[in-house]
């Protein structure tokens, strides 16, 4: 078996991005395209390099490491049962583990074995009645138990 050649465009050289919130952008703006947004998502993958999104080109793996604010992985929606899964922008599920929480600048992250990972705004919003506001900060309420969100 032959290995495939790799084609490496750093990051500085990459046409799109993604902004803090998650959306891929170009330099004409916002993706607009639900499929074209959902293939860029599936496509990342992460090595000692950071992230980037590939693709076949003929017999060449295209390998772009793009830019990104905090993290490419978002939580995009969330399924409450008796625990909470984490659905991710790249298709992944993970199970929450309330004590990967916490808080930065208004924004919630939990972190995973290999990755930081951010919460969108549907998914904030999914999760509302899990959470409250108390006296000692935000906490997450799951499976009868209340798990304090520290800010970091």
């Amino acid at each position: 078996m032959t290995e495939k050649k790799v084609k490496v465009i750093p990051r500085e050289n990459a046409v799109f991005r993604m902004d803090e919130n998650g959306v891929w952008h170009n330099a004409h703006g916002r993706f607009e395209h639900p499929k074209i947004i959902s293939y860029f998502n599936r496509s990342i993958q992460k090595d000692s390099q950071g992230y980037f999104v590939s693709q076949m080109l003929g017999e060449v793996v295209e390998k772009v490491y793009f830019p990104f604010v905090d993290t490419a992985l978002f939580v995009v929606d969330i399924r409450i049962k008796d625990n909470i899964e984490l659905v991710l922008n790249t298709g992944n599920t993970v199970l929450l583990d309330p004590s990967t929480l916490h808080t930065r600048d208004d924004s919630l992250f939990c972190r995973t074995p290999d990755d930081l990972v951010k919460f969108n705004q549907h998914a904030l919003a999914r999760l509302a009645r899990c959470l409250d506001e108390t006296d000692q900060g935000l906490m997450l309420n799951m499976g009868g138990a209340s798990f304090p969100i520290p800010d970091k």
